[in-house]
């Protein structure tokens, strides 16, 4: 049973509660950064992980998506397993950090460009 518990605990400890990321997304400025509040920037958490910092997602082209935002590798950064642009030189495993810093980070370059949200 101990054992069992600790891999439940385990497997959580990746999830954010949305109070507490929507403290982290405040503190790096996301609220109306280029024009999206922290209703969509919570949204797209929500819609693209369920709030798991640590989650990887193959796709069917195989790249993969990263983090809490679900940045993928075929554009955004560099998995040192599929094709990779990288356009923002970011090494995709440093966005499931629980920090959130990098994820925030690539996520502001990814909105400054073209197409903001819609990226995802």
């Amino acid at each position: 049973v101990s054992l069992v518990s600790c891999l439940i605990a385990v497997s959580q400890a990746s999830i954010i509660n949305r109070c507490d990321l929507a403290r982290a997304l405040h503190k790096e400025d996301l609220d109306g950064f280029e024009g999206y509040s922290l209703n969509d920037w919570l949204c797209l958490a929500f819609v693209e992980s369920n709030f798991n910092i640590s989650k990887v997602n193959e796709n069917a082209d195989g790249s993969f998506d990263y983090g809490i935002f679900q940045i993928n590798s075929h554009y955004w950064c560099n998995d040192y397993r599929s094709h990779s642009e990288n356009i923002y030189h970011e090494d995709c495993q440093d966005l499931l950090s629980p920090s959130l810093l990098s994820s925030i980070i690539c996520a502001k370059k990814i909105v400054s460009g073209a197409g903001g949200m819609k990226n995802w």
